[in-house]
């Protein structure tokens, strides 16, 4: 992988994103977890570039996010949309993700990538906020919210950006 500016991504973020789906990645190289994120943004706040996550109470991901400082987002290739809806479906406390989905976690940086990952970035925690739904100004977006479990949300400064 080579390392590239933010600003030399080729490819359409809402669609690597919200398409293409991708691995929000936290730990450490002995002891990590990941999901599949297909909610998230890209772009500039308080004068960094920024990757926003958003990740529910119940999902393992979370305690790692809460410990470690840096996490990652990659993306993929279209032929590993079954490894990203297995990483999506099943839990990290009942099973080898990485191995079950056949993935390669790769180090970078102190956290964790895959090296199948056609686009890695390298985030630092930066915010954290719990999602407040007495900010929903649309009413159906608490369609997305029948069980009450509201994101929370994670900006972190992007401080590499590897491409394959």
């Amino acid at each position: 992988m080579k390392t590239i500016d933010i600003r030399e991504v080729r490819e359409n973020v809402v669609r690597l994103i919200s398409d293409g789906w991708g691995l929000l990645t936290a730990g450490t190289p002995d002891s990590f977890n990941m999901m599949t994120v297909s909610w998230g943004a890209l772009g500039e706040l308080w004068g960094k570039d920024v990757a926003i996550v958003f990740v529910r109470p119940q999902r393992y991901t979370l305690e790692f996010l809460e410990r470690e400082d840096r996490f990652t987002l990659s993306f993929y290739d279209p032929s590993y949309r079954p490894a990203l809806a297995l990483c999506g479906s099943k839990s990290g406390r009942d099973l080898d993700k990485a191995a079950a989905a056949g993935l390669t976690p790769a180090e970078t940086d102190g956290t964790v990538t895959f090296a199948q990952a056609k686009l890695t970035l390298v985030c630092r925690k930066i915010a954290v906020q719990p999602m407040d739904p007495a900010g929903f100004l649309d009413p159906a977006i608490a369609q997305c919210y029948e069980n009450g479990d509201y994101h929370k949300v994670f900006i972190g400064e992007i401080l590499k950006v590897c491409e394959a």
